[in-house]
C-alpha cells in the first residue's frame, strides 16, 4: 500500500570543520550524509534531503534549510522529533525547526536570497582555530568598502567562480557587500540571490588585496568585466566562511 507524502523544511546549523562540505559524496563524510542517516533511524524509512545549496569542506552554516518528504503515516510530533533527531546527530550539527510546506516547495530553487559572512582576526587566538582566518597585516577597511560598492547589482561574476563548474549562468544579483570592524577583527557581509562556486572566498581574497594596497579599489570593476578568474585574488581559506541566512517568500526565516 502506497502512502502519500508530506513535504517538510528543516532549519539546520553546523560547524563544518569535520566535514567534506554539505553534499553526500563517496569516500568522504558530509553533513547531508549524517542528517540522512539520523532521519532514516527516526522515521524508519529511506530519506533523501535537498539543501538550499552546497557548502564546501570546512565552511560553516548558521542557517541552512533542507526539504524532505515523509510518508503521512510517519509524520512526527514536532517536539519529540526535534529532540530525538538532535540526540542522534553529532554534536556539531543541530536542527532547530521542522516546517510543513506545500508539496512543490523546494529548498534550493525557491530561495530568493542567501547571506554569508567571512571572519578574519589579527592576533593569534586558540579559540578561533577553524572558525576565523588570522591575518598578519591589518587591511584598510575604507579601501575595501569602497571597492565593495562595485559588487552591488546584477552582473556576470564569472571572474570569482571556480573553473569548470556546470552552471547555467554566472549572473548574480548582489544587494549587500561591506566590511565591518569588530572587537576581534573584521567581518565581511554579502547577500545575493545566488552564489557561484567559491565566489565569496574569491571576492574576499580580492578585497583583501585592495585593503593591503596591492590593487586600487576601482580595479575590481575591471576584474569583473574581464570574466577571468586569473585576474581576481586568491581564494581565502574555507574555515572563515559562514552561510548565515536563506530567505524564502513563504516561511519566516528570521533568527
Amino acid at each position: 500500500m502506497e502512502h502519500t507524502l508530506q513535504r517538510f523544511f528543516l532549519e539546520i546549523a553546523y560547524d563544518g570543520t569535520a566535514y567534506h562540505g554539505w553534499q553526500v559524496q563517496e569516500n568522504a563524510v558530509s553533513v547531508q550524509q549524517k542528517l540522512n542517516e539520523a532521519l532514516h533511524k527516526i522515521l524508519r524509512c529511506p530519506i533523501e534531503t535537498i539543501g538550499a545549496g552546497r557548502t564546501d569542506t570546512g565552511v560553516h552554516a548558521k542557517q541552512l534549510f533542507v526539504h524532505l518528504d515523509v510518508p503521512t503515516d510517519k509524520i512526527p510530533d514536532e517536539s519529540r522529533f526535534l529532540h530525538s533527531l538532535n540526540a542522534l546527530l553529532p554534536y556539531d550539527i543541530a536542527v532547530y525547526r521542522i516546517i510543513p510546506v506545500d508539496q512543490d516547495a523546494h529548498a534550493r530553487f525557491d530561495a530568493t536570497e542567501r547571506a554569508y559572512e567571512y571572519h578574519v582576526h589579527l592576533r593569534k587566538d586558540p579559540f578561533k582555530i577553524h572558525k576565523s582566518w588570522q591575518l598578519r597585516d591589518l587591511p584598510d577597511i575604507v579601501l575595501m568598502n569602497e571597492a565593495a560598492t562595485f559588487l552591488i547589482g546584477t552582473q556576470d561574476f564569472g571572474c570569482f567562480s571556480k573553473s569548470h563548474t556546470q552552471v547555467y549562468t554566472n549572473i548574480c544579483s548582489i544587494t549587500r557587500a561591506y566590511w565591518q570592524e569588530t572587537n576581534e577583527g573584521l567581518v565581511f557581509h554579502i547577500t545575493a540571490n545566488r552564489f557561484l562556486r567559491n565566489m565569496v572566498r574569491a571576492i574576499v581574497g580580492t578585497l583583501l588585496d585592495i585593503g593591503l594596497k596591492k590593487k586600487a579599489p576601482e580595479s575590481i570593476r575591471d576584474i569583473i568585466n574581464s570574466k577571468d578568474r586569473a585576474k581576481a585574488g586568491t581564494s581565502v581559506p574555507a574555515h572563515g566562511l559562514y552561510l548565515t541566512k536563506v530567505v524564502y517568500p513563504y516561511i519566516d526565516t528570521a533568527f
